[in-house]
């Protein structure tokens, strides 16, 4: 999307600070015993105190209203009562609403309670290629470019991205143009991004796998070599200069 005016900003601020606030809730409420329909139910009730509308569920008729995807999964994990928190786990959770005729997009992963499992290594991991990856996005710079310094430090940090997952436009639905901010470099992509635009830059940091697989349940993805897979995301305006983190509040980077 493109911000002409102070009223479509303070749109885009506005539900951003919706998704961001609903995320970091989200992520503090988890506890193990919990379910994810629970945790999910919860971030539901979040969104709609903002006034806003769960943008999965809105938009493609998702079977909740933000995505809870644990361990193995990849992405697009369905709430469910059956699926019980553990101590130690790889959660991501992954939040994105209307509001006002705006949409802002958000997520992050994070390991429940302690480090059972090792997984810590991969979480900072996708932080710090996100971060890394903020520093070089302004109006004018390839795409592409961007996305081969995320996959340089992915590589770098000793892990692998996924090649078929993207960030992407946003703001007046929930994707637009551009639509495949890869992690990695496309040299046939001469797209660039463009100054006063709305976009979601998200990570997809993978300890084994390149590429995701849909499951049976028509939503959830997994990895094709197995693994774990990290994914942190923010919502900006790209500027001349450092990008305006809209979803600066969801504190993923804590």
């Amino acid at each position: 999307m493109s911000i002409n005016n102070e009223a479509e900003l303070l749109g885009m601020q506005k539900v951003s600070e919706a998704v961001a606030f609903t995320l970091k809730a989200m992520r503090k409420h988890a506890r193990p015993g919990m379910s994810t329909l629970e945790l999910d139910v919860f971030g539901g009730s979040l969104l709609k105190q903002f006034g806003a509308k769960s943008a999965p569920f809105t938009t493609y008729g998702f079977p909740g209203f933000t995505c809870i995807s644990v361990n193995h999964e990849v992405a697009h994990g369905i709430p469910s009562n059956h699926k019980i928190l553990k101590e130690g786990d790889l959660v991501n959770i992954d939040v994105s609403a209307e509001l006002n005729g705006f949409w802002s997009d958000n997520g992050g992963s994070f390991v429940l309670g302690k480090d059972r499992f090792g997984h810590q290594s991969l979480v900072d991991a996708s932080k710090q290629v996100l971060q890394k990856a903020l520093l070089h996005i302004k109006g004018g710079v390839k795409i592409a470019d961007v996305g081969h310094v995320m996959e340089t430090e992915a590589r770098r940090l000793g892990y692998k991205v996924i090649e078929n997952l993207a960030g992407h436009g946003v703001g007046r639905s929930l994707h637009e143009a551009p639509e495949n901010i890869l992690n990695y470099r496309v040299r046939s992509n001469k797209q660039r991004f463009k100054k006063n635009t709305t976009v979601a830059i998200e990570t997809f940091i993978a300890s084994h796998s390149t590429i995701a697989v849909e499951q049976n349940d028509g939503w959830t993805l997994v990895g094709n070599n197995g693994g774990f897979v990290c994914q942190h995301e923010h919502t900006i305006l790209v500027t001349d200069n450092a990008p305006e983190i809209l979803t600066r509040a969801n504190e993923i980077w804590s």
